[in-house]
């Protein structure tokens, strides 16, 4: 099995250190910082107010990072400059180490690593990111806002983040439940389940992961 270990850091930026932040996001991409045991790592931005709109957040901001061992997702957590900043300049700052133990798809070609066997009980995270088709944009925003306001009122949901690569096209949702029942609840049910089958069915996404 793998030693694969995700880091997940969300942050809600002080409002006047937003343009700071806003640049970090753009050019983060370019810093010559380079953390041992990387595999793969996105900065993304947010909708507003940290939800799933198509008006982005100027001061919330999310961080992927995929490392192949424990300690060097350690490292990372205690040496990167960004994250450094974010401690700085942030209201509120949340980081936690994840462990996959069930993938399905790709994020940028990648295929993370099942690396823990499914939990009997305790809290969860979900990850679900999707390229969609620019095509299919309108088709999949209109199904987006009814499945947002479940997940708002769901019980069992601790967590939740609308994050993305890029505006409109490139979206992220992460959320932590307080158990798995708990989240295939809210995955077989309601408008999250009628929007996940118009996707599949649609065709929305040239390239999806569940995690």
């Amino acid at each position: 099995m793998s030693s694969q270990v995700a880091v997940m850091s969300l942050v809600s930026i002080q409002p006047q250190a937003k343009l700071a932040g806003i640049t970090r996001l753009m050019f983060n991409r370019f810093s010559t910082y380079r953390p041992k045991g990387l595999v793969l790592q996105k900065h993304m931005g947010s909708g507003k107010n940290a939800g799933f709109s198509v008006s982005p957040s100027g001061t919330h901001q999310g961080l992927f990072s995929l490392f192949d061992s424990l300690e060097h997702a350690n490292a990372f957590i205690c040496e990167s400059p960004l994250l450094k900043w974010y401690q700085r300049h942030a209201l509120e700052l949340f980081t936690v180490k994840l462990r996959a133990y069930s993938v399905k798809g790709r994020w940028s070609g990648h295929q993370l690593s099942e690396s823990i066997a499914p939990p009997s009980s305790g809290p969860i995270a979900s990850l679900t990111r999707a390229s969609i088709k620019p095509s299919k944009a309108v088709s999949f925003w209109t199904k987006a806002p009814p499945a947002e306001v479940d997940l708002l009122h769901t019980d069992g949901c601790l967590i939740s983040a609308g994050v993305g690569e890029a505006p409109i096209l490139r979206q992220a949702t992460f959320t932590i439940w307080e158990s798995q029942a708990a989240m295939d609840a809210y995955a077989r049910s309601g408008a999250h389940l009628a929007a996940i089958k118009s996707a599949m069915q649609g065709h929305y996404f040239s390239e999806s992961m569940f995690v």
